[in-house]
């Protein structure tokens, strides 16, 4: 590509010079530097721009003499516009670096806020994926998080009302409040209260900072009513002992985890939902721990609703139950690479809600 502009600059001058004297190619130069900048930096794009200034003073010289008024309106047209390429060229260059800064920033804070789960954790096996749908986002509203307790593994997997980067700051206090406490309650429906109780707190704060803002700066008649008071957090509570078949769980408005199995797959469904975190409130008993069969071999997918709602060109959902029954004898990390790539495929890689998956496989 970077050659192309220089054949070009050859190929102009020399069909230029031989065409009739009515016939003038000289001003089609400009297309070299143009090229040269959309593939190059400034200075390849401003060495590009001077030759074909050359070749236009050369084209002018053996053709009509550089006193001419042609020639010399061309050569004052491509040194002005040669000048705005070369500028626009520095400019898209400093835009560039601003932006990798950025994103290196970005990446550096989603790594520490949506940390990597371990492949290994006691007698599991765990893979991740995440697919944000903010474009150049690595993490969304979508959260994902695995502790250990003196015997077992918890697991969180939860979906913040909303999506995108505006909904990071709900995913960050979730996964703070999970990683503080996750080994200090004894209890899965304890661990669910506190959960939800850290998330009713940091709602009631926001509720109070809106409250003075508009306090402050009252909104206009007509204006968009205020939807602060209304976040929650879907989330799926798991706690899988190190001996013994079975996993705990709690299921607080989540979509319910899949059961992969050599005999079959099962959705984990449970009797009596919680609602979601936030919204403890309208439980009207305490937390339901649920328990399943989990026995060693055993699969368990867990993911938000942007998989199953994750829409193709004429609108049908993902078929994730279909394509997990198609693949379920896969690896955890196998099987997760498949998923990804036919969800995006079938929203034709663009996703309108983020989505996540862990999947969890039981060793022994």
């Amino acid at each position: 590509m970077t050659a192309l502009p220089l054949a070009l600059i050859v190929v102009i001058t020399v069909v230029d010079i031989v065409s009739p004297p009515q016939i003038h190619l000289g001003p089609l130069l400009i297309v070299a530097p143009a090229l040269t900048a959309s593939v190059a930096g400034p200075r390849a794009t401003a060495g590009v721009a001077l030759l074909a200034l050359g070749a236009l003073t050369f084209i002018g010289a053996v053709r009509d003499g550089l006193t001419s008024a042609n020639i010399e309106t061309q050569l004052s047209a491509q040194l002005i516009v040669s000048v705005l390429i070369v500028g626009l060229r520095v400019l898209r260059d400093r835009h560039e670096r601003e932006l990798a800064r950025v994103r290196s920033v970005s990446e550096a804070a989603q790594r520490v806020l949506l940390r990597p789960l371990p492949e290994r954790i006691g007698p599991l096996h765990l893979a991740s994926v995440y697919l944000a749908a903010e474009a150049e986002a690595q993490v969304g509203g979508d959260l994902y998080a695995a502790a250990r307790t003196t015997n077992g593994t918890r697991l969180l997997v939860g979906d913040v009302r909303g999506k995108g980067l505006s909904s990071l700051g709900d995913a960050a206090l979730l996964l703070g409040a999970f990683r503080a406490a996750a080994h200090l309650h004894a209890d899965l429906p304890d661990l669910a209260a506190y959960l939800d109780g850290s998330v009713c707190w940091d709602l009631a704060q926001l509720a109070q900072a809106r409250q003075a803002e508009r306090s402050r700066h009252p909104d206009p008649p007509g204006g968009a009513p205020d939807e602060g008071g209304e976040s929650f957090i879907t989330a799926v509570l798991l706690d899988i002992p190190d001996d013994g078949a079975h996993v705990h769980l709690i299921d607080c408005g989540h979509p319910p985890p899949l059961l992969l199995r050599p005999e079959g797959l099962t959705t984990l469904t449970t009797r009596n939902p919680a609602p979601p975190l936030g919204l403890g409130e309208l439980a009207p008993v305490g937390y339901e721990v649920q328990t399943f069969p989990f026995r060693p071999g055993d699969r368990l997918l867990i993911y938000t609703d942007g998989v199953i709602e994750a829409r193709d060109s004429q609108r049908r959902f993902y078929p994730l139950t279909e394509r997990v029954t198609a693949w379920q004898g896969e690896r955890p990390g196998a099987l997760l690479h498949r998923l990804r790539r036919d969800l995006l495929a079938h929203v034709g890689r663009r996703l309108d809600d983020d989505a996540a998956m862990v999947v969890v496989e039981r060793l022994r």
